[in-house]
């Protein structure tokens, strides 16, 4: 039976999707196609508006490579990213934030205490602190993935000064569950303009800054992993990070080192992650 009106189209929809196999994709295409339907009908989306909302995701697509995920970026900056993590939270362990476009697999094993970076890209700082479980157990072998952007406010994967996996390492908790890694001090910087999701921030007056922040992906055996940052609390940005990504326990003092630090840092920060079963 041909749809006269939107509802009896969205009906056709649903009932064309219901069939699925397996029963969480069929959740998922009917809450899709509710939704997606739904914003149609209450906007009366034009088919210039339509054909606009194509070039836009077409655009983002072309955007993508091996170092940029444009849809990630639009993700972040729709907040939903954010979302996801708020519906996912672990009670207990530390809180999760978004992943970023630019996260590097492959990044190389670093000795604890090692730095990361060169002299040139910021002021020196030392990050540490302990793995645990949500118990207060320090975690053996827990592997802590650290990447950030230089002084700069450029990845390595932006900048052809910065050689490969710049600021970039892979740590190993012994069995105190102590980490420790050597790096600069974040800095605020803004997140990429030159593609669709740039349009986008321009279109709804938002700026494009990031609060400054240090990323980590946190795992260990047998616990659930956790996509992080650490952030400074200086930092102005705090309350209008571009991408919803600042959470309050993630926000930690980078304090001037006294006599009692190592003489070649500037700043230090304490951050310990809790990772649930």
């Amino acid at each position: 039976m041909t749809a006269t009106t939107p509802e009896q189209l969205t009906r056709q929809v649903l009932a064309a999707y219901a069939a699925a196999p397996e029963q969480r994709p069929r959740e998922l295409f009917a809450a899709l196609i509710r939704h997606l339907h739904a914003f149609a009908v209450e906007t009366r989306l034009t088919p210039e508006e339509w054909m606009a909302g194509i070039e836009f995701l077409t655009a983002a697509g072309q955007k993508c490579d091996d170092e940029r995920q444009e849809f990630i970026l639009l993700s972040d900056v729709l907040g939903l990213s954010s979302l996801v993590d708020l519906i996912n939270a672990d009670d207990g362990a530390t809180e999760s934030t978004v992943l970023g476009p630019f996260y590097v697999p492959g990044a190389p094993a670093r000795e604890m205490g090692e730095q990361m970076g060169r002299p040139e890209d910021g002021e020196a700082t030392l990050i540490r602190g302990h793995v645990t479980d949500v118990s207060g157990n320090p975690l053996n072998g827990a592997t802590l993935d650290i990447w950030q952007s230089a002084s700069n406010g450029l990845y390595d994967v932006q900048d052809p000064q910065q050689p490969p996996f710049n600021l970039r390492g892979v740590f190993v908790t012994g069995p105190d569950g102590a980490y420790a890694f050597r790096t600069v001090r974040p800095v605020s910087y803004p997140i990429p303009t030159d593609g669709p999701v740039g349009g986008l921030l321009a279109g709804g007056g938002r700026h494009h800054w990031r609060a400054a922040h240090i990323h980590a992906t946190v795992s260990a055996p047998r616990r659930r992993s956790v996509t992080t940052h650490i952030f400074d609390a200086d930092n102005p940005y705090l309350g209008s990070d571009a991408v919803f990504g600042v959470k309050d326990s993630l926000v930690k003092q980078f304090r001037p080192a006294s006599p009692d630090d190592p003489a070649d840092v500037s700043y230090v920060a304490d951050m310990d992650f809790v990772l649930a079963g």
